[in-house]
């Protein structure tokens, strides 16, 4: 007898669960998803963003953001754009989409370890990567026009026998990752690792 109560119970249980989903599907049916368009309003051609104006959480176009964003590699792709710098373009692009005016974006994205041969010149990247020309190039140089402080450690040039020669000038070379870290926190920059 307990077995055939509990049987039942379980019965009910199931076509109740088959019978609430099937209730709820035409609201479900009804409601859109948002249009699937993507942009790049500021770092054109990189780091397209989706807008998403009806989203709870949104960068204050009034504000004022200071971002100091660590960038780093494994160095294993050297065919590739790096991705790292594509999502700093889209932090960027996300900035824009939300309308916060350029002068109140301030972002310092310093180049560490592997990292910093995004950075080098073609013949400085075929050299180290056989790879015959830097696929980052464009990049780093639509991140800089678009307002992006680019920074080259020191350190890691030297780890990696870089000569300064071989940065392109839309970087500047720093001391250290490791100082640039406390220089710009003292500033009031939030960190963030890509």
């Amino acid at each position: 007898m307990k077995n055939a109560s509990r049987i039942g119970r379980w019965v009910a249980m199931l076509l109740l669960a088959a019978v609430l989903p099937a209730q709820a599907l035409p609201a479900a049916e009804t409601a859109k998803p948002p249009a699937a368009e993507w942009v790049t309003p500021v770092v054109a051609g990189y780091g397209k963003v989706h807008p998403r104006p009806d989203a709870a959480v949104q960068p204050d176009p009034a504000a004022d953001y200071r971002i100091f964003v660590r960038v780093t590699d494994d160095g294993k792709h050297p065919r590739e754009l790096m991705g790292a710098l594509d999502r700093l373009a889209r932090l960027v692009n996300l900035m824009g989409v939300a309308k916060v005016p350029p002068s109140h974006v301030h972002i310092v994205a310093l180049l560490d370890e592997h990292a910093v041969l995004a950075a080098a010149t073609d013949a400085t990247y075929r050299r180290y990567t056989k790879v015959r020309k830097n696929p980052n190039l464009a990049i780093v140089h639509a991140l800089r026009q678009a307002g992006v402080e680019l920074l080259v450690c020191g350190q890691a040039l030297a780890m990696q026998k870089l000569p300064d020669t071989a940065v392109v000038p839309d970087a500047t070379i720093t001391l250290s990752a490791l100082t640039d870290v406390a220089v710009y926190g003292q500033k009031g920059y939030s960190y963030m690792q890509l």
